[in-house]
């Protein structure tokens, strides 16, 4: 997947995502936890063998979601400490 893929698959996962989390991100910080969140999706869809983030379509978005919720739930207990 190119650099713009990810560009693009990150924005819209990390917009998603802190829509759901209720964050307050700039539109940098948005991009990278989507980018972010899109390795870390697709390191736990390979680990059950689900999906990957393989382009710009519906199920990299998902993967990039919910891995970008993960990334902010992990933030949110560390910050509580």
């Amino acid at each position: 997947m190119g650099i713009l893929s990810w560009i693009i698959v990150g924005a819209i996962a990390g917009f998603i995502a802190k829509l759901v989390m209720g964050e307050a991100l700039s539109v940098f910080w948005t991009i990278v936890l989507g980018i972010v969140g899109g390795l870390v999706g697709g390191f736990i869809m390979n680990l059950i063998g689900g999906a990957d983030v393989t382009g710009i379509n519906l199920s990299s978005i998902v993967v990039a979601v919910i891995g970008a919720i993960v990334v902010l739930a992990i933030a949110g207990v560390v910050r509580k400490k």
